[in-house]
């Protein structure tokens, strides 16, 4: 074949002592590495705590300087359709067209105004894909990285909308990490919220491959949240 696959799933659990080590959701994604560089994210993301449930689908898709290029976000929130949303990105472009219950149909285009690291869709496995955005050559560092989202809702759960979105992204270093899928070499990095708001999004710790697949590994949300993801399966063509 011409292309690579990478097919994984993700166990979410919580640590929230009523609920420790408890199931939560899980995640299960697939890259295709296509042979002109470019890479296609397909990932089925269920969330069951807290109530209620959300059903995210996506198709994320890069360019080989992992840019992205378009992305299409499907959810269900307690049994029940939400919205559904193409984005495209073009130049300093993003159109978005979107329909929901709640917001009907909805289009429309974002001038960038510059350049960004990265556009969020929610899956963990598109945030450790988005790592790669981060300029390590100086070694472990923190930096204010401006982003997109498809929705501001810190489970995703949402209408698919464009919002702008800024965080800091902090470089830790380099570990070896054990999880159910294997022993991986691995980078660490957080993702800290601008302020120090609790409304804000708690730290988010995530350790993802040391190579240019950067899938994640293992993942762990401090705060009100939380939460604890591992990778338990793995398969790379």
């Amino acid at each position: 074949m011409a292309h690579r696959q990478i097919r994984g799933r993700i166990l979410y659990t919580s640590k929230k002592p009523e609920i420790l080590d408890k199931k939560r959701g899980e995640e299960h994604f697939i890259f295709v590495h296509h042979e002109n560089g470019r890479r296609t994210l397909t990932a089925h993301c269920e969330i069951y705590e807290p109530e209620p449930v959300v059903i995210r689908d996506v198709v994320h898709s890069f360019d080989a300087a992992n840019r992205p290029l378009d992305a299409f976000v499907r959810l269900t929130v307690g049994g029940s359709f939400m919205g559904a949303g193409f984005f495209r990105m073009s130049g300093e472009t993003i159109e978005c067209e979107s329909y929901g219950p709640a917001i009907g149909r909805v289009s429309q285009t974002f001038d960038t105004e510059g350049p960004y690291a990265w556009f969020g869709t929610h899956p963990l496995s598109a945030d450790a894909f988005n790592t790669l955005n981060f300029d390590r050559s100086e070694g472990p560092a923190k930096r204010r990285m401006r982003s997109f989202l498809s929705s501001l809702d810190h489970r995703g759960a949402s209408p698919p909308m464009i919002s702008t979105h800024h965080i800091f992204l902090k470089y830790i270093g380099d570990e070896e990490i054990t999880v159910a899928a294997g022993t991986f070499q691995t980078r660490h990095f957080q993702f800290v919220g601008e302020s120090e708001d609790p409304e804000g999004h708690p730290p988010y710790d995530l350790w993802v491959t040391a190579d240019d697949d950067s899938i994640l590994v293992l993942a762990q949300v401090t705060g009100y949240m939380k939460t604890h993801y591992e990778l338990i399966e793995l398969e790379r063509d």
